[in-house]
């Protein structure tokens, strides 16, 4: 498709030295209509391709359309944290590396007066955290009068973040840009409002199912009876699996804290994600992630949003997102791109209700795994995918599985082999034993 649409030279320099073999869906399905000037609303999931989606069509206008450089902003793109900005700033620049045009991240947790330095430059392209930018417009630092293209990246999770107020006032100090609304679900209560406010006219484009987990990734549930259960669960996956990477979610960030303390007791190459942590030592967290010289992140939800790091293998979700949308969005992290990837759920009891919300949410059918020696007396009362009991080591194998299962149908039958009982010397032990009857 790139090759079939009219681009600025520079800017086809940039894109083939990408070098995508071929689009993805909502890259074929939304630029064509970003290049004509309408507005839109996408649904698209993380991982799909979305970020050059709008980068593309906002950059190609500003190269071909004239405009006088007396100053100002020409395309703005709000995301909701840190992390996901400095990520969209990464891809632009790295896709405007033939043009003059200059690129800059205004987010919280920087120096402000370095931003007034770098706004007084006037930068074409400004990518930021909502709550910074307004200040940046009240304080007269930032100039939004000549906007051509704002575009709201993971609308639902800046509705989430309560971030709603911040960036309906930053659009009051635009003219009549073109809107670009991204988001992983339309579905959500204040997005249709949000667009109704904001979008003139807008195609509403959706690249799958939505309210539908990732279908290139295994997800599977262990059901645990207490924390100490999940710890040592958690601690077993980690230490026999192996990974390359691995994403470990808590929902908050003191879980996350107590989960890299707990990983590094074991000579575990762990860091730790959260939004208490400073941006500098954030970025160097991710760095180091990315970089291979720890294996193991343990996040909460707010720091990972954004996190796109290739060749994360699996994602453990600690603790039982809030919704369906969370769980979506966290188990993105891993089979990007079209790869395949393993989503392991830790589930106790108190969780057990959360987990069928998200089955039904999802329409998802979890594959339930156990561990040798540490099988849960708690089994939930559902219908799932065959029962089986798996080494850690075997997880990667999974991957395998699911992208061979496209070719060889067969591959995806049951085995047969008969589920043996756990005996009560493999039981964890960490739920307090029964009493008899009548004692």
């Amino acid at each position: 498709m790139f090759d079939d649409i009219q681009l600025d030279r520079q800017l086809r320099l940039g894109v083939d030295a990408l070098a995508f073999s071929k689009p993805t869906a909502v890259q074929a399905l939304s630029i064509p209509i970003a290049l004509k000037g309408r507005d839109m609303m996408v649904c698209a999931e993380t991982g799909s391709g979305k970020t050059l989606a709008y980068l593309v069509p906002l950059a190609q206008r500003i190269l071909t359309t004239e405009h006088t450089r007396s100053g100002g902003t020409l395309a703005l793109v709000l995301v909701p944290t840190r992390e996901l900005a400095r990520q969209v700033l990464k891809h632009c620049r790295q896709l405007l590396k033939k043009s003059p045009l200059r690129v800059e991240a205004i987010t919280g947790g920087e120096e402000f007066r370095y931003q007034q330095a770098a706004l007084r430059k006037d930068p074409e392209i400004l990518v930021a955290t909502p709550g910074r930018m307004l200040e940046h417009c009240k304080r007269g630092s930032a100039d939004l009068g000549i906007l051509q293209t704002l575009v709201l990246d993971e609308a639902d999770r800046m509705l989430d973040l309560g971030l709603r107020e911040d960036v309906l006032a930053i659009a009051s100090f635009t003219a009549t840009p073109q809107t670009l609304l991204y988001s992983a679900t339309l579905t959500h209560r204040g997005v249709k409002e949000m667009a109704d406010t904001l979008l003139k006219h807008p195609e509403t484009i959706s690249t799958g199912k939505e309210r539908a987990a990732h279908n290139n990734i295994v997800h599977q549930l262990i059901m645990a009876d207490s924390q100490t259960h999940k710890n040592a669960l958690l601690l077993r996956l980690l230490q026999e699996g192996e990974y390359t990477r691995a994403l470990v979610f808590g929902n908050k960030r003191t879980t996350a804290a107590r989960l890299a303390d707990l990983a590094g007791t074991q000579s575990l190459r762990c860091g730790c994600l959260h939004g208490e942590m400073t941006t500098e030592e954030r970025r160097l967290v991710v760095q180091r992630f990315h970089n291979g010289k720890i294996n193991v992140l343990c996040a909460s939800d707010v720091a990972a949003r954004g996190l796109d790091v290739s060749g994360i293998e699996v994602v453990i979700n600690y603790d039982i997102p809030h919704s369906g949308d969370d769980y979506v969005h966290r188990t993105g992290r891993t089979g990007r791109a079209g790869a395949s990837g393993i989503a392991i759920s830790l589930a106790s009891a108190a969780e057990w209700k959360q987990v069928q919300s998200i089955q039904r949410y999802l329409s998802l059918d979890f594959e339930s795994l156990s561990l040798p020696g540490l099988i849960a007396r708690f089994n939930g009362k559902h219908k799932t995918s065959a029962s089986t009991t798996h080494h850690p080591d075997e997880q990667r194998k999974a991957i395998r599985a699911k992208d061979e299962s496209s070719a060889n149908p067969q591959s995806n039958k049951s085995s047969g082999r008969a589920r043996r009982r756990a005996t009560p010397e493999e039981n964890d032990g960490f739920s307090p034993l029964k009493k008899k009857p009548g004692k």
